[in-house]
């Protein structure tokens, strides 16, 4: 720990040029104690580097002085595909590595191209998770990933919806998706004897929320990762297929258009697009007719899962809403607005 905190010193002064104790404190995360026994250190160590007392003085390298010590190494390396989500790579127990592999790449920069990927840091960050949500910290997120990254199969306990509740799963970790702050792991189901799942390709590959793991542990020996797969389309293919199966349900509303404009903030993407096409479908015919959007409304068809979670969405909307269809959803409607203004009368 201690070796790895110095290195980075190193390559601290040597991008940087001269810091005060207070700023590689701050860099560092160690006290200003700590920094001034790792200068002795370095000095002890033959490695030259000098402090400037009084105003704007500092610690620096001496003139000329470059270390070696900028190759990557192969963690430090994959870690740099996470530099814009730090979030990430702290979950992933990567962070500390993150930071070295940084302090190289710009350690190793000319000063010119190092000055533009200081302002690119200063001027764009990534914040993963949506509005009103926390980042997912899942437990047991450091074992899982990395099982992916040596390629071990897992045995772990989970919580899922349906009954039962907790199952005992072996898997093979694919990879690791994180989607609007929440973790998710895309492995393949291991069957009884040892071998992959016999229900074939969409059957075999399975997706677990990582926070629902009670338990993990990972296993001897190492699995081969399918031939060509790609974890990326392997996600855009489940969020189509998940999308399909949860909502089967179509609903027919009058929205105010003034609603419509408010929807991205209120309701998932699906709902969203539905909405954008069917508003222009609308649009695209008799400007006249009903629910084309002349008198301020729109007549939409929309997905949603159930008659009893499309009630609680369209009653959040208020009178900007108006049910259709179908007559189980719009009775179910009349029943709770009916019983609301008996609660509230």
């Amino acid at each position: 720990m201690r070796a790895g905190r110095l290195v980075a010193m190193v390559l601290l002064l040597q991008s940087r040029g001269r810091m005060t104790a207070e700023q590689l404190s701050a860099e560092l995360e160690v006290s200003v104690r700590t920094v001034y026994r790792d200068v002795e250190a370095l000095n002890g160590a033959g490695v030259p580097v000098y402090g400037d007392a009084g105003h704007g003085g500092g610690f620096r390298l001496l003139d000329g002085y470059r270390t070696q010590l900028t190759g990557l190494q192969a963690e430090e390396a994959e870690s740099l595909f996470l530099s814009g989500a730090p979030g990430a790579a702290a979950g992933l127990g990567l962070d500390r590595v993150l930071a070295v592999a940084q302090l190289k790449l710009e350690a190793a920069l000319p000063a010119p191209l190092r000055g533009r990927a200081g302002r690119v840091r200063e001027r764009f960050h990534l914040d993963a998770p949506g509005w009103y949500r926390e980042q997912d910290a899942p437990p047991h997120l450091a074992v899982v990933a990395d099982a992916v990254w040596q390629q071990r199969r897992l045995r772990m306990r989970y919580r899922r919806w349906a009954a039962p509740q907790e199952v005992v799963r072996q898997v093979e970790p694919y990879g690791l998706v994180l989607k609007s702050g929440v973790w998710y792991l895309v492995a393949g189901v291991v069957g009884a004897a040892g071998a992959a799942a016999p229900e074939g390709a969409a059957g075999a590959v399975r997706t677990y929320r990582v926070s629902q793991v009670l338990d993990v542990q990972a296993e001897g020996g190492c699995f081969e990762r399918p031939a060509g797969f790609d974890l990326a389309a392997h996600w855009e293919a489940y969020l189509a297929e998940y999308d399909a199966r949860r909502l089967r349900l179509h609903a027919v509303l009058r929205l105010r258009q003034e609603l419509v404009a408010r929807l991205p903030d209120l309701v998932d993407a699906a709902v969203v697009r539905a909405v954008a096409e069917s508003a222009a479908g609308a649009a695209a015919g008799d400007a006249d007719a009903e629910g084309s959007g002349a008198d301020g409304w729109v007549t939409v068809t929309v997905p949603v899962e159930s008659v009893a979670l499309a009630v609680p969405m369209v009653l959040a909307w208020g009178a900007d809403a108006e049910v259709l269809g179908p007559p189980e959803l719009r009775q179910a409607m009349v029943l709770a607005v009916r019983n609301l203004a008996e609660r509230y009368s």
